[in-house]
């Protein structure tokens, strides 16, 4: 079974398959290996891919995970490929970005009506004076903005509604 994580406003599929050397990672058209993870607590561990080791740190709060590794964090949301048969198919479901987690609105870079493309930045939103880039989770247009500069919003909350090219 595949894998879905969001970063950054951008889908990427994943899976894992068995080999000699322990495990093959295979994203989008590449295949990785070996692949191999040792946990060391309940927040880091040593991630080996294809031979080199780095140190990670992390923390699973509900399906989003927050990942360090090479002095970068990161905040990956899992997109869970059973929830995503059962919520329908492409065209049923919102094409919405999210907030990761809680914050302000700091700058909103696109309007209702223009078209935008997958990993296009929508907004910068700023939490805990961490500020971060919105990403257009797919193409479209976007619908409607749902939260304005110097607003603040709670994590999952729907900040752009884009609508599929064409409508």
């Amino acid at each position: 079974m595949y894998h879905s994580f969001e970063v950054d406003g951008v889908d990427y599929r994943l899976w894992l398959s068995a080999s000699q050397q322990g495990y093959r990672l295979h994203l989008c058209d590449q295949v990785i290996a070996p692949v191999a993870f040792t946990r060391h607590s309940d927040s880091s561990g040593i991630l080996t891919i294809a031979g080199e080791s780095e140190p990670v740190r992390f923390a699973i709060e509900g399906d989003l995970i927050h990942l360090h590794i090479r002095g970068r964090t990161r905040v990956l949301r899992y997109n869970d490929p059973l929830r995503t048969l059962v919520c329908g198919n492409d065209e049923a479901r919102p094409r919405v970005a999210r907030a990761p987690m809680p914050g302000v609105v700091v700058a909103t870079i696109v309007s209702p009506g223009q078209a935008v493309s997958a990993g296009m930045a929508l907004m910068m939103i700023e939490s805990m004076k961490l500020e971060t880039i919105i990403r257009s989770p797919q193409d479209g247009i976007v619908d409607r903005i749902h939260v304005n500069e110097g607003e603040s919003f709670e994590r999952d909350a729907v900040l752009v509604t884009l609508s599929k090219e064409g409508r």
